[in-house]
């Protein structure tokens, strides 16, 4: 028995996981210093999560620029190993993200591996969209005409209500085809997201191609859309009507790419759309030898 006793044993505390943001690949605490309570559906308190400021936004679209030439550059091929890494790697805390998911032990663990199956498809398409998407043109004259996708840039992201099946749905199609992103992850569901940042940060992934930050959906959401250096963004988790047409107004200044918010269910077969939503076509003419 322990010296302390059985009565000691019981009335030692737990150490409580502190979630930060994600950035540059590292595990920040918000420039701010604040925080906000996370709580379960029932109302009880889960944990407190940092509540991310714009200077924090700033400095996460600043490590997404930075990785972006690097990972756009890598091969497809090798992107599409390191998500298939990073769904082993999920596979192997299927435990602790249906623990952090809630919401019935059954569904949370159908959850967590509906995530990884989402990330074994999108890690087969990573070679395969250039072809689908890309294009041999018939002209009339003796060219080769070729048009071929390539990544937009920078992509910020507002993530859907759904913690980890929705958040990964969004994410996986804009780094698959060579682009980073900065994520604004579920406000009220904030947990999961930190967790899958863990599995990203030991995964291969090369930090500053996803940065997650939580906090205020109304606060962070137009500032980056109104980044100059940000090149499209995915509203899919903008609930509020009013904060998304904001959005799209701020996105039209320096002509971003944008992705408005739609009812999915992440349950629901994925389609190429998202991939080649955050895809542009460079198109190469190039004269036949003769």
């Amino acid at each position: 028995m322990s010296p302390r006793g059985e009565a000691g044993a019981m009335s030692r505390l737990s150490v409580r996981k502190t979630y930060k943001l994600y950035i540059g690949g590292a595990f920040p605490r918000s420039e701010s210093g604040r925080s906000y309570p996370v709580t379960s559906p029932k109302g009880e308190f889960l944990a407190n999560a940092s509540r991310a400021s714009r200077k924090d936004a700033r400095d996460a679209v600043v490590a997404a620029r930075k990785a972006f030439a690097g990972w756009s550059g890598a091969t497809a091929y090798n992107r599409g190993q390191i998500l298939y890494r990073v769904a082993e790697m999920l596979e192997g805390r299927r435990a602790q993200f249906a623990e952090e998911l809630g919401g019935g032990k059954k569904a949370a663990l159908e959850a967590v591996d509906a995530a990884v199956d989402r990330l074994v498809w999108y890690a087969g398409w990573s070679d395969k969209i250039a072809s689908v998407h890309g294009a041999a043109n018939p002209v009339a004259g003796p060219y080769f005409n070729l048009s071929s996708p390539e990544p937009t840039g920078v992509v910020a992201i507002v993530a859907p209500a759904d913690p980890l099946l929705g958040l990964v749905s969004v994410v996986a199609p804009v780094i698959v085809t060579g682009n980073t992103c900065v994520v604004v992850a579920s406000e009220p569901s904030p947990l999961a997201s930190i967790t899958l940042a863990e599995v990203l940060a030991t995964s291969d992934l090369p930090g500053g191609v996803v940065n997650v930050l939580t906090g205020r959906q109304a606060e962070l959401a137009p500032w980056l859309a109104a980044h100059m250096d940000v090149n499209g963004i995915d509203l899919t988790g903008v609930t509020d009507a009013d904060l998304a047409l904001r959005c799209e107004q701020e996105a039209a200044e320096n002509l971003k790419r944008v992705l408005r918010p739609v009812q999915e269910d992440w349950a629901a077969d994925p389609r190429i759309g998202r991939m080649t939503r955050f895809l542009e076509t460079k198109t190469v003419w190039h004269p036949v030898g003769i």
